[in-house]
């Protein structure tokens, strides 16, 4: 049905978007305004309505239970670089070699100031700081000029640290629009390999595909065996997946980017053979995306060691 409308009142569909994002800045700045214990309150709520349990702050054991904690009190300033789509570039460059960073076309603080003459036929533009904000451009002559930038006024209006809710390392990522080269493979998908890392090593590996058409989801260990858990409400692939040609060279990467953190998402492309950086997630879903089994979230968990009893009284930035 919704996409139905999409197609038949693209202008009135367009709109409607728009108030929702409209609505969802008015909650951010609620939430945002809200004393802290609240916000924790809220997240407790949250927690419960989203995974199925009660959040309890003194007995934290599930990789879901450990997030909670890891966005409130986890105030390393680097984690905002890193969940800086652009400060990011520079540090993966000196960490793994530039030529596995997407091609970027641009960076502005305005839509306005964007020249799309300078630009390909085809990209991508998204903002810095958060995430769901993506346009894919393949026809740049059928871009929906008035459309996008209302769009990305919305998105550049919102603080993502207060909006789902509260993941307070992302507040202070000044909001830029970037512009990026448009990969896919010769298949015409981008399968995202998404690496689970503790304490420096990584764990597991799910991989996204289809994400715009039928999103399936898939868990790995590092000899690529299949795991029998997933994601709540996802599918798992139908056929089976072939391990890349070249993973154990994106285990290298993806373990020479997560060194030093306790627990990051390390998150990779591999197109035709050659590995592309994508993000680096601290935070995936606010740690609100339920697990199937409950088993899995604690054998997670198991494996993410945080000192819990480091606590700071007042963490709003």
């Amino acid at each position: 049905m919704k996409n139905k409308l999409k197609i038949l009142f693209p202008k009135t569909y367009a709109y409607y978007q728009h108030l929702k994002r409209m609505h969802r800045i008015h909650k951010i700045n609620r939430i945002k305004k809200m004393p802290f214990e609240k916000q924790l309150n809220l997240i407790e709520q949250t927690y419960a309505e989203r995974v199925g349990h009660l959040l309890d702050w003194n007995n934290l054991r599930t990789y879901t239970e450990k997030m909670q904690w890891a966005k409130v009190y986890d105030m390393d300033p680097l984690k905002s670089q890193l969940s800086d789509k652009y400060a990011v570039r520079s540090w993966v460059a000196e960490k793994i070699g530039e030529e596995h960073l997407i091609p970027l076309l641009g960076c502005w603080d305005r839509f306005e100031d964007i020249d799309f003459s300078m630009l390909p036929e085809q990209f991508v533009l998204k903002t810095n700081n958060g995430c769901g904000t993506n346009l894919i451009v393949k026809n740049k002559e059928s871009l929906h000029y008035k459309e996008a930038k209302r769009l990305f006024k919305d998105w550049l209006a919102m603080d993502f640290a207060y909006n789902n809710p509260v993941e307070y390392h992302y507040s202070i990522i000044p909001p830029k629009i970037i512009a990026e080269k448009y990969m896919s493979t010769k298949s015409g998908d981008l399968p995202d390999y998404k690496f689970l890392c503790f304490h420096g090593k990584p764990y597991y590996c799910w991989v996204d595909q289809g994400r715009y058409l039928k999103h399936t989801c898939d868990f790995f260990d590092m000899e690529w065996n299949h795991q029998s858990w997933h994601k709540y409400r996802f599918s798992t692939c139908e056929t089976p997946i072939p391990k890349p040609e070249n993973f154990e060279e994106m285990v290298v990467i993806a373990t020479k980017l997560c060194e030093g953190f306790s627990h990051v998402r390390v998150d990779l492309y591999n197109v035709d053979g050659k590995i592309y950086f994508g993000e680096m997630t601290f935070t995936y879903a606010s740690g609100f995306s339920r697990l199937v089994p409950d088993s899995a979230d604690c054998m997670l968990g198991d494996l993410w060691k945080v000192d819990t009893s480091v606590r700071k009284k007042e963490t709003n930035i």
